[in-house]
């Protein structure tokens, strides 16, 4: 550790570390979101048995099976924060876990069976989620106060990263899988991940190496300022965030069900559903401009921006993308064959929401956790996504009927999301009027930074 710099530099500058992380992490989400992208199909389609003859899930099994590897990526971060911010400092956990991560792609694309698929899912839910809150919390490290103010638009290209990544692989994968095998379509995200791995490492003398705290200061921190914050912030995470995600992560489960019930043809070309997952990150990647230098500052001069109010209205956005894909469903009940610009027009409500919701809840988090708990606060971020797919887990468990078919019919299956989504957005808007931010920031000057930079400012 003596070797790293322990502290960001006085400059308002970018920091050098960044192009780093960012292009590490563009290649760790075209694995994981390349491998999702697939992985509901390769279940209901591919999957073999021991004898080495299909052995395929139900529908509804699948889902289930999907969100509860969400649900562990979202959760692992929590073993994570602790390796990170009690004992190896971010960057040694993520390299370590970045490894393990690395095993669970490569599982999956050599045995095609239950067991390579729950071996790598399991590998994959410890990497992905162990690295989650170190990665996004370690970008923040690299800032001072001196250049406190490049912290969004970083965490902006940090999420245009992201997607970016995600829409080349679900574009990709989706084709591996009926052209060439899961093999294929497993094993590319898992050499992706493999050059992500030594993407970060590349950068290890450009970082900050924020130390490890150790258990002492971890719990002194956390009782002095951590459990008022975990309280008060998990409030609106855990009942309003958490809800969007119970909505968006069905993207990868019933929205590409739904499209194999689509026409799929666009400009003559017929696209695979899981393809149909790459709308979002292409619109992330245009809207993300367009909020920061249009949408923002124009519809600035009429109302105060501020983080909860963005994300309280992405919440209520998030409610109408969920209604397109109920009158989509009412015409596949009634025997139609609906185009899939109809799901496009749902891609769109729902990644506008996304920008409003999901990149100022990432920011947000982070200035409001102590500096030496920066970790175990983000995971409030990350868990809101596990609380979240354990909603939709629970629905398609509960509801399956023997035979493999469900109790909530399609129509049904989507309007009760609309109502606990708009129920979730005017709990958010409640809770939030209450909440008073306080911003935290690496220091400059001391080798264990304070949190001079608390200024208790009105966010609301």
């Amino acid at each position: 550790m003596a070797n790293y710099r322990t502290k960001p530099a006085a400059t308002k500058g970018m920091p050098t570390g960044i192009p780093y992380i960012i292009g590490n992490e563009a290649a760790e989400r075209f694995s994981f979101y390349g491998m999702k992208a697939v992985l509901v199909i390769f279940m209901v389609e591919h999957l073999l048995g021991a004898d080495g003859a299909l052995a395929t899930m139900s529908e509804s099994r699948a889902k289930f099976w999907t969100h509860f590897f969400v649900f562990a990526v979202y959760f692992t971060p929590l073993l994570g924060s602790l390796l990170s911010d009690v004992f190896w400092g971010k960057y040694r956990t993520i390299m370590v876990l970045s490894v393990v991560y690395c095993l669970g792609h490569f599982a999956l694309a050599l045995n095609e069976t239950r067991v390579g698929l729950m071996l790598g899912l399991g590998l994959i839910a410890l990497g992905a989620g162990g690295i989650k809150p170190c990665v996004s919390a370690h970008v923040g490290d690299q800032f001072g106060k001196s250049n406190q103010f490049r912290l969004t638009s970083v965490f902006a290209w940090f999420y245009f990263s992201i997607n970016a990544g995600a829409m080349i692989a679900q574009s990709l994968t989706p084709k591996l899988l009926v052209n060439v095998g899961p093999w294929a379509a497993f094993g590319l995200p898992g050499v992706l991940m493999v050059l992500a791995t030594i993407m970060f490492w590349l950068g290890r003398n450009s970082f900050v190496h924020i130390p490890a705290a150790g258990w002492h200061h971890f719990k002194k921190d956390f009782v002095e300022h951590g459990w008022s914050i975990v309280r008060r912030l998990g409030l609106l995470y855990f009942f309003g965030v958490s809800m969007f995600w119970a909505l968006f992560d069905q993207t990868a489960t019933a929205w590409v069900l739904q499209a194999k019930h689509m026409n799929r043809n666009v400009f003559s070309v017929e696209l695979e559903p899981g393809q149909l997952l790459a709308v979002n990150p292409f619109l992330i990647l245009v809207f993300i401009p367009l909020f920061n230098y249009v949408i923002y500052p124009i519809a600035g001069r009429f109302v105060r921006i501020t983080p909860l109010r963005k994300m309280g209205t992405g919440l209520f956005l998030a409610v109408t993308s969920f209604v397109v894909c109920a009158m989509i469903e009412s015409r596949i009940e009634t025997g139609l064959t609906p185009t899939i610009w109809w799901q496009v027009g749902a891609y769109v409500l729902l990644t506008a929401a996304e920008i409003l919701v999901s990149i100022t809840a990432l920011e947000f988090a982070y200035t409001q956790a102590p500096n030496r708990l920066k970790s175990v606060v983000m995971c409030l971020y990350l868990v809101s996504v596990a609380i979240g797919n354990l909603l939709p887990m629970a629905v398609n468990f509960f509801m399956e009927n023997p035979d493999g078919s469900t109790r909530l019919t399609g129509v049904q299956y989507y309007l009760f999301f609309v109502f606990a989504m708009l129920a979730a957005a005017v709990l958010f808007v409640i809770l939030a009027r209450k909440y008073l931010p306080r911003d935290f920031v690496q220091d400059e000057d001391d080798e264990h930074p304070k949190a001079d930079m608390e200024a208790e400012v009105e966010m609301r």
